[in-house]
C-alpha cells in the first residue's frame, strides 16, 4: 500500500514539473485531468485498504475457525444429504423436545445422537424447567407451548449431567437470599425445592456428593 502511494505521488510531481514549462492553458487543462485521476486513484486506494483489512480479519484464528467449521459442514454434511435439507427447508416435525444445560460439554445432539430436525432443544443454566408463571419465565413456557401445540412433539426429555456448575451454584446459595450476580441466582432458584430435598436427605454428605445428588433430584422434580 505504501509503495503504491509513493509511486503515485512521484508520478504526479514529475508531471507537474513537466507541465509547468508548457503554456498556461495546457497546464490548466492538465491540472483538471490530474485532479480527476487523483480522485479515481484515491477511491481505488480506499477500496484496496478495505480489502486488505478484510483479509486481515479473515486470517484471525477465531474467524478462521468458524469459517473452517462452516466449510466442513457444507462439504461433509449439507452437500452429502441434500434431500434432507430440501425437506427441512419446508418445515420441521421433531418427535422430541429436550431441555438441556448450556454447558459446552454436553450438547444433546451429540450425546443423544439426534440428527437435524429430530429434536426441538431448549438449553439454559442447569437444565431448568421453569414453572408455569406468565410474568416471570415466559421463555420456557413459550417453548413448551410451541413444541406441544405447533410442532406436536411426542416426547419431552430433561437431560441432566454431572459436574454441573449451575447445580453447584444452587447448592452454594446463601440461605438469606443474598445474591452476587444480577441474573444467575434468580434463575437457579427455580431448583430450590431440589436443594431443600438434598439438604434434608443428604445434608451429612460431602458437598460434591450433595451436588451429585441434586443433579438427579432436580430431574425428577422437573418431570
Amino acid at each position: 500500500m505504501g509503495s503504491t502511494s509513493n509511486s503515485y505521488n512521484e508520478a504526479v510531481d514529475r508531471l507537474n514539473k513537466l507541465l509547468s514549462t508548457q503554456s498556461p492553458n495546457l497546464y490548466s487543462v492538465a491540472a483538471k485531468k490530474i485532479q480527476e485521476i487523483t480522485d479515481e486513484l484515491q477511491q481505488q486506494v480506499a477500496v484496496e485498504d478495505v480489502t486488505q483489512k478484510l483479509d486481515e480479519v479473515v486470517v484471525d484464528p477465531v474467524v478462521q475457525k468458524l469459517k473452517n467449521g462452516f466449510c466442513h459442514f457444507k462439504k461433509e454434511v449439507y452437500l452429502k444429504d441434500t434431500d434432507l435439507f430440501s425437506k427441512l427447508s419446508k418445515g420441521q416435525s421433531p418427535k422430541f423436545m429436550v431441555f438441556a444445560c448450556s454447558d459446552s460439554r454436553v450438547c444433546p445432539s451429540h450425546v443423544l445422537k439426534f440428527n437435524l430436525g429430530e429434536a426441538f432443544v431448549v438449553r439454559n443454566i442447569a437444565n431448568m424447567v421453569a414453572p408455569y408463571e406468565k410474568n416471570e419465565y415466559p421463555g420456557t413456557s413459550a417453548a413448551v407451548e410451541y413444541a406441544v401445540l405447533h410442532l406436536k412433539v411426542e416426547h419431552i426429555i430433561v437431560m441432566g449431567h454431572s459436574c454441573c456448575g449451575g447445580i453447584k451454584a444452587l447448592m452454594s446459595m446463601p440461605d438469606d437470599g443474598t445474591t452476587q450476580t444480577a441474573f444467575i441466582e434468580n434463575w437457579i432458584k427455580i431448583g430450590k425445592e431440589a436443594r431443600s430435598k438434598v439438604n434434608k436427605l443428604h445434608g451429612n454428605l460431602p458437598f460434591d456428593q450433595q451436588c451429585s445428588a441434586c443433579e438427579k433430584v432436580i430431574l425428577i422434580l422437573h418431570i
